[in-house]
């Protein structure tokens, strides 16, 4: 490997620049959290790469959008796969003209490895930000991560120990979205701000994803199971949250179920509509660990295709797919995947939350201590990581 001193890479600038790749909107919000404490620690900071609005709004030069990087599966992927490889050989040449003082990729890990491998061996320092969920899948990844990253920012507080096995760098940073969202969010407060009465019936959130595909395989089934749900209680009122991009797509699913009474249907504002709610049905992914952060109960579904499901099953290590399950290591929301995924179970799982309150104050009391673990100075931590390894 080219050491930086003999790459020519100056090993401390007072305005470094720092590369970054964040895919997807869960890795805009975090990549765009991260900036603000590297620009605390270092004001006039250069950040540039692949981004979203997020870190677009905090600074960042943005030579393609997050949202080029949002696939689905394996066959979604394959589908993808030159557009995909062509930005990164392209973003990858350039990085290694720019010699940029140290790379950040922002979870995104099947893109970022093949991108932080080269630059290492370059010489250039890479941090990967999120450690990929070998406790859960794919565990032979980790393997991929130490060829990648000379550091790892961990989001969970068991991770660093994990990778300490494999010869693997890694802190401990907290996640986030911990230090962003209250412990106790005002429900009142968000429904004032949704335009939402507290007195006219139970609000129920719907979450079906934030990619693409993930709407053209999760949305009608969610709003199938809604329908449903409405026949049997007519005072419910449902909440969706969309990506700008995607609010179109989202509303013409609800017309076609038939959903057209007690939906408000809001461009962004998930946070606010997961405060708002009494009960989310949610695809999994991280949204499932924001929904948690706000102390709702959920019901976690997901689908995808045939083909990809079966490639990710022989390859699952633990019972749960949703993050609040992982982390409690137990089934305290209960999860409907793949064949599971119909809309009679999903009314009835999102309805027995609603006619259970001893339940959800058992599970608010489970999410209040994850909220506490999860809640670190993150910023200021990660800040720390990556002028440690400057």
């Amino acid at each position: 490997m080219v050491s930086r001193a003999e790459s020519g890479v100056p090993q401390r600038r007072d305005v470094p620049h720092v590369a970054m790749v964040a895919g997807e909107a869960s890795g805009d919000l975090l990549a765009s959290l991260l900036m603000q404490g590297l620009s605390l620690r270092w004001p006039g900071m250069r950040a540039s790469g692949i981004g979203g609005s997020r870190m677009v709004a905090h600074g960042f030069d943005a030579w393609w959008p997050s949202d080029r990087l949002a696939v689905f599966g394996y066959v979604d992927a394959l589908r993808h796969y030159p557009q995909l490889a062509g930005i990164r050989r392209q973003l990858k040449n350039r990085l290694l003209a720019e010699r940029p003082q140290v790379f950040v990729g922002v979870d995104a890990p099947d893109f970022n490895f093949g991108l932080e491998a080269p630059l290492k061996a370059a010489g250039i320092p890479t941090v990967h930000f999120v450690c990929p969920s070998i406790w859960a899948w794919r565990a032979e990844r980790v393997h991929t991560l130490a060829r990648a990253a000379d550091h790892v920012l961990c989001l969970f507080p068991f991770e660093p120990e994990l990778l300490a096995r494999h010869g693997v760098a890694a802190s401990y940073v907290g996640h986030p979205l911990a230090r962003l969202i209250p412990q106790d969010p005002d429900r009142s407060a968000a429904r004032l701000q949704l335009g939402l009465l507290d007195g006219d019936g139970p609000v129920v959130a719907i979450l079906p994803g934030s990619r693409v595909s993930e709407i053209q395989h999760l949305a009608r089934r969610f709003f199938d199971a809604a329908v449903l749900m409405q026949r049997q209680r007519p005072d419910l009122r449902f909440v969706v949250p969309a990506l700008p991009r995607l609010k179109a797509e989202i509303e013409r699913h609800a017309c076609e179920a038939g959903l057209t009474r007690g939906l408000m249907v809001y461009a962004g504002r998930s946070h606010e509509v997961l405060a708002a709610c009494d009960v989310t049905l949610i695809a999994s992914g991280t949204a499932t660990l924001e929904a948690a952060l706000f102390k709702r109960p959920m019901v976690v579904a997901y689908h995808m295709n045939w083909l990809s499901w079966q490639l990710m099953r022989g390859k699952q290590l633990q019972p749960w797919v949703g993050l609040p399950n992982i982390l409690c290591q137990s089934f305290v929301v209960p999860e409907l995947i793949q064949s599971h995924a119909q809309p009679e179970a999903m009314a009835r799982e999102v309805l027995a939350w609603l006619d259970d309150p001893a339940r959800v104050a058992q599970l608010q009391t489970r999410f209040h201590a994850l909220h506490a673990l999860l809640c670190r100075d993150t910023s200021r931590l990660a800040a720390d990581a990556i002028q440690a390894l400057l």
